[in-house]
């Protein structure tokens, strides 16, 4: 006989499971109380980093397993499969492997070392694909997901992105759960918005049960498709709706529900990850990326709002996969965004002064005659990239380089694309200029300068060098 078995004892009450998958939800909410000085509104983060697999995906991934095996999709021996930036993933091959199923998952190439590490851990096959793909590639990560699936006998696609379960998860357990924890007191809900599945179930459910009195507001990066951004890529993981330039058709999710969703609060990349170290720093609370964003929308809410509203905003998991992105210098420094820790000595921000060449862009879209156009207009040697804003050039996405020299001899009709020379190195303007002088090396020829992820300028590499060393290179 064990504790379960004993009638006189609630195991559940106590935390004590028959298996792992009864453990996920019912996360705490903390209250957050340094971030938000000046702020008369109560703003509570729901933790769901604590969930097991450490995301709040472990919620979704339970439901699509649970109603697979209910429907017969999934059946003893078979084999979980999935494309995913990372948590889902991690929290599918966590039920898969409590219940004797093999899984597969499929990430793009910008997903962080550690989550790659976690997924294997739990002894997952893991597919890494390049990102930045138009949906209609074969290489687009869904599409590998796909057709894997399909290729593996006892295959099952999870499809978070359009399986019924994954909002459905949240209707039934966070909704329910902040609902309960609040005593019914809230009155805004914030979450980013990636498949769409927490913001939909649980904005479903509090919309519901408080007769439309509680808010619901999406966290969105600031060029992401879902609040009116151009669709350019953003440097946080698994929040937004990025949208490639030859994306013949773009289709959003059916997990996500628009119509759910009282306002979106667009998050720069920067506000965003600023947060996330304040968090850690003055919470004590070592969160993820897209929970800076989440967070960083809840404080522009409750900044809003008065001493007798509840701000309950969603964070998605933890900095612990991110140690090697946002909690580390040389990743922030060579991308241009603030430093986790102050810099000391000069940065690359202090050699560019004056002696930068404004950048100029050949979109990824391009013929080569239009590339030419572009390189008639100056010396300055272009970043390729897949888009460029209106009015002065802050570009991102850098596929390569071009220039004349490289074109000669190419018809005017050719894709630009297919003649691209490497990358420029980066560097960025909060970087210490002796670490950007030991990435570069003997470089010789124009250096992209980054600020807050974003191509500002091009610096000669003799520059940077000269600065760093304090003499003429």
């Amino acid at each position: 006989m064990t504790i379960l078995d004993s009638p006189t004892v609630d195991a559940a009450s106590l935390g004590v499971y028959d298996s792992i998958t009864e453990a996920i939800g019912n996360t705490p909410l903390v209250r957050l109380n340094r971030v938000t000085g000046g702020i008369s509104a109560a703003v509570y983060a729901k933790l769901e980093f604590l969930n097991p697999g450490g995301s709040v995906k472990d919620r979704a991934a339970l439901a699509m397993i649970d109603a697979a095996e209910e429907s017969g999709e999934l059946l003893p021996g078979g084999t979980v499969v999935e494309g995913t930036s990372g948590n889902t993933g991690v929290g599918l091959t966590l039920v898969a492997a409590a219940r004797g199923y093999r899984s597969v998952v499929v990430v793009p190439d910008k997903t962080s070392a550690e989550k790659i590490a976690l997924l294997r851990a739990h002894g997952a096959q893991v597919h890494v694909t390049p990102g930045g793909r138009p949906s209609h590639h074969p290489e687009f990560v869904r599409n590998v997901a796909t057709r894997l699936a399909a290729e593996i006998p006892g295959g099952w696609l999870a499809g978070q992105y359009d399986n019924p379960a994954n909002p459905g998860a949240h209707r039934t357990t966070t909704g329910p759960e902040i609902w309960r924890q609040t005593q019914g007191r809230i009155t805004h809900f914030v979450a980013g918005v990636g498949t769409g599945g927490t913001i939909t179930g649980t904005g479903e459910f509090l919309t519901q049960v408080s007769g439309g009195e509680v808010q619901i507001i999406g966290a969105d990066p600031d060029t992401s498709v879902y609040g009116g951004g151009d669709g350019r890529a953003w440097y946080i993981e698994s929040v937004g709706h990025f949208l490639h330039p030859q994306t013949e058709q773009d289709e959003w999710p059916d997990s996500y529900r628009p119509d759910v969703v009282d306002r979106l609060e667009r998050i720069p990349d920067v506000e965003a990850i600023e947060v996330l170290h304040r968090l850690a720093r003055e919470e004590g609370l070592l969160v993820g990326g897209s929970a800076g964003t989440a967070v960083a929308a809840a404080l522009r809410v409750a900044r809003t709002l008065g001493p007798d509203d509840v701000v309950v905003v969603v964070v998605p998991d933890s900095g612990r996969a991110y140690l090697s992105k946002y909690f580390d210098d040389e990743w922030l420094g060579r991308l241009g965004f603030p430093l986790y820790r102050t810099a000391t000595g000069p940065v690359v921000g202090d050699a560019r002064q004056g002696r930068e060449i404004a950048p100029r862009a050949v979109p990824s879209t391009a013929t080569v005659a239009e590339a030419r156009e572009v390189l008639a207009d100056g010396p300055a040697l272009p970043v390729v990239l897949a888009r460029q804003t209106a009015g002065p050039t802050i570009v991102a996405e850098i596929l390569g380089s071009v220039s004349a020299s490289a074109l000669a001899g190419v018809r005017d009709g050719d894709p630009v694309d297919s003649h691209l020379d490497e990358p420029l190195p980066v560097v960025g303007v909060t970087e210490p200029l002796s670490e950007a002088v030991r990435r570069i090396g003997g470089y010789r020829g124009p250096v992209v300068v980054a600020e807050s992820g974003r191509v500002v300028a091009l610096v000669d590499a003799a520059t940077v060098r000269a600065s760093g060393h304090g003499s003429p290179s």
